[in-house]
């Protein structure tokens, strides 16, 4: 039995990568060691300069807009108006009241505005406005993805069934066209 690590690197971690294929080397026969190293060496190299390429782009800071993804406000876009400590930050929007919030509640976005550390109110919205965040949020994919998903949710029952018999009329104009394409290429 083996001795508990001090330390867990995940499955995923580069490292992890190299060190289980060495472990399978000692294991297979003395053939084959020489390819198998070789070829996770390479292996480990391509994952390890992936990992190094793409750092974070997205940094918990001042100024940086976030969504909230759990509790009472959910789905309200913040701002970070001052940091904590490593688990909160101080949060405020425009129609909210200034408060903590865990940063497991939060969603960080691509948006970030420049404002000082913990400003005014009238300052906040200001900032807001000149950055034109609403704006930014709404054109973006994720923003657009979410609008989508409300307006989705917000059908009643009849609002469904238009929504089915659009999507039957739309499919069957697409195989009758898909049709004649097929008659024209047959002949």
């Amino acid at each position: 039995m083996e001795a508990p690590a001090r330390f867990v690197i995940k499955p995923w971690h580069p490292i992890h990568c190299l060190v289980s294929s060495i472990h399978r080397v000692r294991r297979s026969p003395p053939l084959f060691v020489a390819f198998k190293l070789l070829r996770d060496l390479i292996s480990f190299r391509r994952r390890f300069v992936d990992f190094l390429r793409r750092p974070f782009k997205r940094y918990v800071e001042i100024g940086r807009v976030a969504l909230v993804n759990y509790g009472k406000e959910y789905g309200r876009l913040v701002v970070i108006v001052d940091v904590i400590d490593q688990n909160r930050a101080l949060v405020d929007a425009l129609d909210m009241v200034r408060g903590q919030m865990n940063f497991k509640r939060l969603s960080l976005t691509d948006i970030r505005i420049d404002i000082p550390r913990v400003p005014r109110k009238q300052t906040l919205i200001a900032a807001m406005e000149a950055a034109d965040v609403k704006n930014k949020w709404e054109n973006s994919s994720w923003g657009r993805k979410l609008i989508v998903h409300k307006r989705r949710a917000s059908l009643n029952d009849f609002d469904r069934f238009k929504v089915m018999l659009t999507k039957i009329k739309r499919g069957g104009a697409i195989r009758q066209e898909l049709a004649k394409l097929k008659k024209e290429a047959a002949v």
